[in-house]
Parts: C-alpha cells; sequence; structure tokens
C-alpha cells in the first residue's frame, strides 16, 4: 500500500512541476524578455486563467505527504522550515503581483509589482531546484556530531548556506555549489517550459522572439545537465543502481533526451504545441529519473549512525492507508472532472483575456 501512495505522491509532484512550473518561466520571461505592455500583458493572459488552480497540485501533495509519510512530513518540514518561508512568501508575492498590478494605472505601481512577479517567479525555480538538490545530496538525520547522534534519528535543520558551501560538509545548507547548480538548472529549464507556452496560448508578436531564445537557452541546459550529471555522481556515488538491475527504468532518461533534443528543432515546429511537449517530455523524464535512482529512499541519510527515510519506515500505519484509498478516489475524480472543465473553457489562444484589467 506505501508503494501506490508513493506513485500518488510522486505523480502529483510531477504534475506540479510540469503545471506551476510553465507559470514561473512565464514569470521569468516576462521579467527579461517582454518588453513593451503588449508583451507584457500576452505572458500574462497566457497563465491567468492557469496559474492558481495549479497551485493546487502542491497543496494536494503536501496533504498525501502529511497522511501517507507523516515521518517524513514531519522531518522535511522541520529542517527545510527557512526555505519554506521563503517559498511561502515567493508564492504571496508572486500572486499580488498579478492581481495588483492592474488595480492602479500608474507607470511606478505597475513597475513594481512587474518586478514583484517576475523576481518571485525566478527565485521559486531556483529554490525548488535547489530543494531537489538537498533531496538528492541527503541531510544529516539525527545530527550527528563526532559520530554521536544528538537528536531524533529522523530530524535535522539545515542553516541556509554553511561556510565553505561544500555538498559532502558534515554541517550542511541549503545551499551549496551543487544544489546551487540544480536551482539555475530548474530556472533555465522553466524559462524555456514557459516560453513554449507562451507560445502555445498567445499569438504575440514576443513568440518568434521567443522560438531564438529557447533554441539558444537548450544549449546553455544541454551542458548543465552534463555537468550535473556527471557532479551527481560525486555527490552521491553509484546513483544509477536501480537502472543496472530494472533495465525498464532506462525509459524516462530517454523520454527526458527525448524531449531536450528535441527543442533543437524549435523554429521548425509547425503546431505551437510540439514545443511545449517536448519541454513537458525533459521535465517528466529528468523527474522520474531521479526518483527511479532513488527509490525507496525519500530522504537520504549522510551519515552512517541514522538510517535514510524510505517508502517503508516512514509511511502511516496500512489500515490508515488503506481508509484513504477511497477518499482518493473521490478526489481523483474531482479533479480530473475540473481540469477537464478548465481546459475546455479556456481552450485556445488567450490574446484577448485581458487578465487583470480593470
Amino acid at each position: 500500500m506505501e508503494i501506490f501512495w508513493f506513485i500518488v505522491l510522486m505523480t502529483m509532484l510531477g504534475i506540479y512541476v510540469i503545471l506551476d512550473g510553465y507559470d514561473f518561466g512565464a514569470g521569468i520571461v516576462h521579467l527579461f524578455f517582454a518588453k513593451t505592455e503588449e508583451e507584457k500583458k500576452a505572458v500574462t493572459n497566457a497563465i491567468g486563467p492557469f496559474w492558481d488552480a495549479n497551485e493546487v497540485w502542491l497543496i494536494a501533495a503536501g496533504g498525501v505527504l502529511f497522511f501517507a509519510f507523516p515521518t517524513l512530513y514531519a522531518s522535511a518540514f522541520s529542517g527545510f522550515y527557512l526555505p519554506l518561508m521563503f517559498v511561502l512568501w515567493l508564492l504571496i508575492f508572486r500572486a499580488i503581483g498579478l492581481e495588483l498590478r492592474g488595480q492602479v494605472h500608474n507607470s511606478i505601481w505597475e513597475a513594481i509589482w512587474d518586478k514583484a512577479f517576475g523576481i518571485a517567479s525566478l527565485l521559486l525555480a531556483l529554490f525548488f531546484g535547489a530543494a531537489l538538490g538537498n533531496v538528492v545530496r541527503g541531510v544529516n538525520l539525527g545530527m550527528v556530531e563526532n559520530g554521536v547522534s544528538t537528536q531524533e534519528s529522523h530530524y535535522f535543520f539545515l542553516q541556509l548556506w554553511n561556510p565553505t558551501l561544500d555538498p559532502l560538509a558534515e554541517v550542511h545548507g541549503v545551499i551549496d555549489w551543487f544544489t546551487l547548480l540544480l536551482g539555475i538548472v530548474a530556472v533555465v529549464t522553466l524559462t524555456i517550459h514557459g516560453a513554449n507556452w507562451v507560445i502555445l496560448k498567445t499569438s504575440s508578436e514576443l513568440n518568434q522572439r521567443l522560438k531564438k531564445i529557447i533554441f539558444r537557452l537548450n544549449f546553455v541546459l544541454l551542458i548543465l545537465v552534463i555537468a550535473s550529471a556527471c557532479l551527481w555522481n560525486y555527490v552521491r556515488p553509484f546513483p544509477l543502481t536501480n537502472f543496472q538491475t530494472h533495465y525498464w527504468l532506462w525509459i524516462f532518461p530517454i523520454i527526458g533526451a527525448i524531449g531536450l533534443f528535441g527543442l533543437f528543432r524549435i523554429n521548425k515546429f509547425k503546431k505551437d504545441s510540439t514545443g511545449f511537449l517536448f519541454s513537458s517530455l525533459f521535465i517528466f523524464g529528468s523527474f522520474a529519473t531521479t526518483v527511479a535512482s532513488m527509490f525507496p529512499i525519500l530522504l537520504p541519510s549522510t551519515n552512517s549512525v541514522n538510517p535514510s527515510l524510505t517508502v517503508q519506515n516512514a509511511a502511516a500505519h496500512e489500515y490508515g492507508l488503506s481508509v484513504g484509498l477511497g477518499w482518493f478516489a473521490v478526489a481523483a475524480i474531482l479533479v480530473i472532472l475540473y481540469f477537464v472543465i478548465q481546459f475546455r473553457v479556456f481552450k485556445g489562444k488567450m490574446d484577448d483575456m485581458g487578465y487583470g484589467e480593470h
């Protein structure tokens, strides 16, 4: 039963990254590449009807984490307390940046909330990428010092950074050179993804420029992916052990590679949806590859005193997991129905949406 809930949790997180990821990317496009008022409106129109619904997947994933893996929930929400507070405030500023911009028609007012929306989107992409880096690297469970556990075996706390920025140091920080690298990978990935969404949902003059930007950024992304894959082996030796025993898992990195290399043909796509499809494939394949490589570990321990948190030792009691299955089925039907209606109502181009105008 815990395997089922693990798949549900990872599926929700994967959907969240793909859906809210294009919102973050659109915010980065808005910050750096949308120059005129028409181009800025095109970006906000593209995500206006969707961004708040997409965030529901993060809340739902948090609920499943609390219900199905309470030990992991308690450990992560205390250990990652500082970055979680940053993420909370960034989500707030991104939302109010979108909602408040059009309340007053003044250039200074609009510029302030444009920056709030764009910078919050950029930092959210960076923080979520760094969060994945922290999970891949592992944490000092039990706060072990000199071979002695000073706290409960599942407890840890991370400062924002350590003086050396070394991911292999005994005292970890949320930010080190490895987590920062994955944060940059996330920023570049979601910028491409968001640009593809803007192209898909608008007919803006910005679109042709975005295709050129996507093509150039894809070279940067390729270099970053190769570098992060090599350094991943340094930080966590033998990361692909599961792939050596379960060959079918190679489908995930293959999907990621198809998405990455497919984006090099962005200028030749006849349908606007093709670019978004390829960036979604890259995000899905990369995320699934990371999850598959770590399974059954949910949060690695960097010391030999306390064990890593796994699908088995972090799960709730079997009875509770079974009872939740019925409620999950009802919720899943309602969510699927909601998103089907939403995408049918807001299908096609969104140029005339006028989101945020008052």
